[in-house]
C-alpha cells in the first residue's frame, strides 16, 4: 500500500472534477472571454464579500501580486518569520515588489495586534521604510496548520485601518480554517484589503488559486498577472476544477482533520516521538527522538511518504486522496516503529 502524506497539493482530480473540467465553457482570458473563469472569479469574490476576483495559475502567484497591489518600492510588511510569502517564494517579496520584510515571532505563526503595533514604522522618519502591509497566514502551514478566527483578526484589521496600512490574507487553507472555527467566508471580507484562496490543496483541483480585492486593485493586479507571465487564455478548463472544488469539496475537508486527529493521539504514545503540536485541521507536525531522515526511510519501506520540516522534525498532511484504510494501515506502521 502507497499512503502520500507529503502534502495536500499531491491529489489527482476526481471523476466528477474531470468531468467538469472536460465540459467547461471556455475563451480567451485575456480578453475577458473564458465564461467559466468570469463564473469562478464572480463566486469566489461574492463568497467572501469582496468585490472582485482574478484567476491565477498558483497561490504564490496570488500573494505576490496582491504584495505589488498594495505596497510601493521602499516599503515595508509585516508577517510571522514562518509565512509562505517570505520563506516558499522565493524571495519575491524584495524580487518582485522591492519592499523589505519585518518578521515577528507569533504564537506557532499567528500574529496578534499587541505583537504588530510596536513594528509599525514612524512614517515621517526616513531612517526607516514604511509599514504598509500586514500579512496573515490561515491555516499557519508551519504552525501546523492552526488557524486565526475572526475574533482573533477583527483587532488586527481594526489597527491596521487606523494607522492606514493594508492587510493581506494567505488563505493558502482557508476552507479548512473554516471548518475548523465555524466562522463564515462572508465576513472576511470586511477584515481584508485581499485574500488569496487556493483551489490546489484541500480541495483537491489541479491548478489555481484566485485574488481577491476591491474592483480598483483587481484591474490592477491583471497588469501585473500579465506582467508575470499568468495571462492565460483558454484557461476555463482549470477553473472548471475549481469551481467544482468550491461547489463538491469543501464539506468533506472535516474527514481530513478527523484523520489528522487519528494520527495525532497515535503518535502521542509512540515511543520515538519527542512532541506532536497539536492538531486542528489537516497538518501534524511531530518531533523524533532521531533524525528526522531515518524515521522517514522507515516508513518508505512500508510505503509511506512524508517530508521533514527540520533536521528532527516530521509533517504529514492528510486530503482527500488519503482514505480511511491508509489511515489505519499508517498508524499500524507508526506504532511497530516503537524504539
Amino acid at each position: 500500500m502507497t499512503v502520500d502524506l507529503r502534502s495536500d497539493t499531491v491529489t489527482k482530480p476526481t471523476p466528477g472534477m474531470l468531468d467538469a473540467m472536460w465540459s467547461a465553457k471556455v475563451g480567451d482570458d485575456v480578453y475577458g472571454e473564458d465564461e467559466t473563469i468570469n463564473a469562478l472569479e464572480a463566486k469566489a469574490a461574492a463568497l467572501f464579500g469582496m468585490e472582485a476576483a482574478i484567476f491565477c495559475p498558483s497561490g504564490t502567484m496570488t500573494n505576490q501580486i496582491a504584495i505589488k497591489c498594495f505596497t510601493q518600492p521602499l516599503d515595508e510588511l509585516i508577517a510571522d518569520q514562518t509565512a509562505h510569502v517570505y520563506r516558499y517564494e522565493g524571495g519575491g517579496i524584495a524580487f518582485n515588489s522591492a519592499v523589505s520584510t519585518r518578521l515577528l515571532n507569533g504564537e506557532r505563526g499567528v500574529l496578534t495586534a499587541e505583537m504588530i503595533s510596536p513594528e509599525i514604522n514612524d512614517p515621517n522618519n526616513v531612517h526607516y521604510p514604511r509599514t504598509t502591509l500586514v500579512v496573515l497566514e490561515n491555516t499557519v502551514n508551519k504552525g501546523g496548520g492552526n488557524c486565526y478566527t475572526l475574533d482573533q483578526i477583527k483587532p488586527i484589521a481594526e489597527l491596521c485601518a487606523k494607522r492606514s496600512i493594508k492587510l493581506h490574507l494567505d488563505g493558502a487553507r482557508i476552507f479548512n480554517a473554516l471548518t475548523f472555527t465555524k466562522d463564515k467566508a462572508a465576513d472576511y471580507g470586511q477584515y481584508f484589503n485581499g485574500i488569496s484562496v487556493c483551489l490546489s490543496k484541500g480541495l483537491g483541483a489541479p491548478v489555481g488559486s484566485v485574488f481577491l480585492a476591491d474592483k480598483n486593485s483587481i484591474a490592477y493586479a491583471r497588469r501585473v498577472r500579465k506582467v508575470l507571465g499568468g495571462g492565460m487564455r483558454q484557461a476555463g478548463f482549470l477553473a472548471a476544477a475549481g469551481m467544482y472544488a468550491l461547489d463538491h469539496q469543501v464539506k468533506r475537508l472535516q474527514q481530513d482533520h478527523d484523520h489528522a486527529k487519528s494520527l495525532e493521539e497515535t503518535l502521542n504514545n509512540c515511543n520515538w516521538v519527542t512532541g506532536v503540536l497539536s492538531v486542528e485541521t489537516n497538518i501534524v507536525i511531530f518531533d523524533t527522538v532521531k533524525e528526522a531522515s531515518y524515521y522517514l526511510q522507515k516508513l518508505a519501506e512500508k510505503g509511506i511518504k512524508a517530508s521533514a520540516n527540520d533536521v528532527r522534525r516530521i509533517r504529514f498532511v492528510t486530503h482527500l486522496d488519503v482514505h480511511p484504510d491508509q489511515i489505519q494501515y499508517t498508524i499500524e506502521a507508526l506504532k511497530n516503529l516503537n524504539e
